[in-house]
């Protein structure tokens, strides 16, 4: 059976049980994937009542990263509800429920207790808001790696949300110094998802959501360009448009006689 993220995020993990950063990198990978997780019935509408398993510790619902691992546990067909890991935590942590991962199908078996749920959770909450004025920009310095790889990972999946960024280290106005991420042309409805994807790139990297100050910026503002001078570019896929095709220029696709 191929070897999925989580499993090799989990195996990482157990490697070392006391690497911190392990720890992280598995919470991250089962935050952002696609799990199927187990229902008692066919979903309705948006409603769902997830099949809930009494252990003499906590109660778990189980939850699958394929949906043929799923159909192996329960030996048939069941129905399932497609969310992401912290989808699922979200909708858990209000009943105080863990989470039982891939439980005696693949090599990430393993549960999730209640407190570790509503940890990933409270991943939903938006940094403070707040705003200040920079006197300059710089290159950005001395930031950690694996942030730089996960916030590459995170915004390289925002496709359509904004343009571009821009990593550049800050000097405000009252001297404080620090790095700022600037989004340019981002949707105007899109900028707490994108606050949130950076303070979850943070934490999940083991860094303080202080470390990083997020702005957003239109291409014809004048601070653009120095952005761009000095910043550590970051390019967020764009949906593919469609382009409408005159019937008969396609050779693959010839017109149809009626």
């Amino acid at each position: 059976m191929t070897e999925t993220l989580l499993d090799k995020a989990h195996a990482d993990m157990q490697a070392d049980v006391n690497n911190s950063a392990a720890r992280l990198r598995f919470y991250e990978k089962f935050a952002g994937v696609e799990l199927f997780l187990l229902l008692k019935s066919e979903a309705s509408g948006d409603q769902i009542s997830p099949e809930v398993f009494e252990l003499p510790d906590n109660s778990y619902v189980l939850a699958f990263d394929r949906e043929d691992r799923l159909s192996g546990f329960t030996g048939q067909p069941s129905p399932y509800a497609a969310l992401s890991g912290q989808g699922i935590c979200k909708m858990l942590s209000e009943n105080n429920l863990g989470l039982g991962l891939n439980l005696d199908v693949a090599p990430s078996s393993t549960l999730i207790p209640p407190e570790a749920v509503r940890w990933v959770a409270d991943m939903e909450t938006a940094p403070e808001m707040r705003e200040e004025k920079a006197r300059n920009f710089s290159t950005p310095k001395g930031l950690d790696q694996d942030f730089l790889t996960l916030l590459d990972t995170r915004l390289a999946a925002a496709t359509g949300l904004a343009a571009m960024a821009y990593l550049v280290g800050v000097t405000y106005e009252d001297g404080t110094q620090g790095h700022l991420l600037a989004f340019i042309d981002a949707l105007p409805d899109a900028c707490d998802s994108l606050v949130k994807t950076v303070a979850q790139a943070l934490v999940f990297s083991g860094l303080n959501t202080e470390v990083l100050d997020v702005a957003f910026f239109q291409a014809s503002d004048p601070v653009a360009a120095t952005l761009a001078k000095n910043g550590l570019r970051f390019d967020l896929p764009q949906p593919e448009k469609h382009v409408p095709v005159a019937p008969g220029t396609d050779p693959e696709k010839p017109p149809v006689l009626r």
